[in-house]
């Protein structure tokens, strides 16, 4: 008799820059950039040091869009069940790491990742209280990962507005405080709520978690009979191509870094199109053409850009 029992499934990493905290989908190369530096620190600082996982039996893709796909097809980790990979999931995300704990308690990993990640934050507290020319910037950023933060189960508190935020900064300034708070992670020297969100923005932030939606999506992970779109396929909402690439060109330092806005072109016509912008604050660029405008514009570009933004949604082709 032939076995139809379930013979296992790629294990995948879906990475998507959708709602990037502090990148608009709308400039459209710096979000890529974004997702891309993401996925090389999902692989280099996840899942080949921590989890083990080896480059020969890993695919890696641009998934025509906004983001990589890499599926590790290593026989042993095949039959892993939903439960099993959104462990791995929930680890990538720090879900249920305490990162007051970690600091004091742990070695490598997420010790190293904390520890990185309490200086950054704290250095962009600083910009907001000191009303530096980017504090707003990095205001508004980090009321996204607070934002973030508040959805997740292991969450320390309910609420923080952007109003706190900016208190917190405030009292950021204070050198001594900071200096207890590094030597001493137990220490509530915000207060009990403020050093609470401390904590959380510190866990939310993309040094240190792939924050936001350029995380894994868990719903790709977990799900053993997902579907992922067929290598050479174009997309529908934009008209790349699903390109395959090695993953040492997933590094964006590297000197051969893969580059989707060049590789993944599938139409390369000459011929040339009149197309009126639909949305504001649009930046795209397709191979050597680059577009930054508003509503209303007209410009005139190669099929290519055309049909991106048009499928993107954000031009109308005007008829010759």
């Amino acid at each position: 008799m032939i076995d139809k029992g379930w013979k296992g499934a790629d294990l995948i990493f879906d990475l998507d820059g959708d709602h990037l905290p502090g990148v608009s989908d709308r400039d459209f190369p710096a979000m890529l950039e974004l997702i891309q530096d993401q996925a090389w620190k999902l692989w280099s600082e996840f899942l080949e040091p921590e989890f083990g996982f080896q480059e020969q039996y890993v695919q890696t893709s641009f998934s025509g869009h906004r983001g990589y796909h890499i599926h590790v097809r290593d026989p042993a980790y095949l039959q892993l069940d939903s439960n099993a990979r959104r462990q791995l999931v929930n680890y990538i995300r720090g879900e249920g790491v305490n990162v007051q704990t970690v600091v004091g308690n742990s070695q490598g990993g997420w010790k190293n990742r904390v520890e990185d990640g309490t200086d950054i934050v704290v250095e962009k507290l600083r910009s907001i209280g000191s009303k530096s020319a980017v504090g707003n910037e990095l205001l508004v950023e980090l009321d996204g990962i607070m934002k973030q933060r508040l959805k997740s189960r292991d969450s320390k508190i309910k609420s923080f507005s952007k109003k706190k935020i900016a208190m917190l900064a405030e009292q950021s300034l204070n050198d001594t405080k900071i200096e207890r708070l590094k030597s001493n992670t137990s220490l509530t020297v915000f207060g009990e709520e403020q050093t609470s969100a401390f904590w959380e923005l510190v866990k939310g932030d993309s040094a240190v978690v792939l924050g936001g939606a350029g995380e894994t999506d868990e719903n790709v992970t977990v799900d053993v009979k997902r579907v992922i779109r067929w290598i050479g396929s174009l997309h529908g909402k934009c008209g790349l191509r699903v390109t395959e690439l090695p993953l040492s060109r997933l590094d964006p330092d590297a000197s051969d870094a893969f580059d989707p806005l060049t590789e993944a072109v599938a139409l390369g016509g000459q011929s040339m199109h009149k197309i009126e912008l639909t949305k504001d604050d649009i930046t795209a660029k397709i191979s050597e053409c680059y577009v930054e405008g508003g509503t209303g514009d007209v410009i005139e570009v190669p099929e290519s850009m055309a049909t991106f933004l048009s499928l993107k949604g954000w031009g109308a082709l005007i008829s010759p």
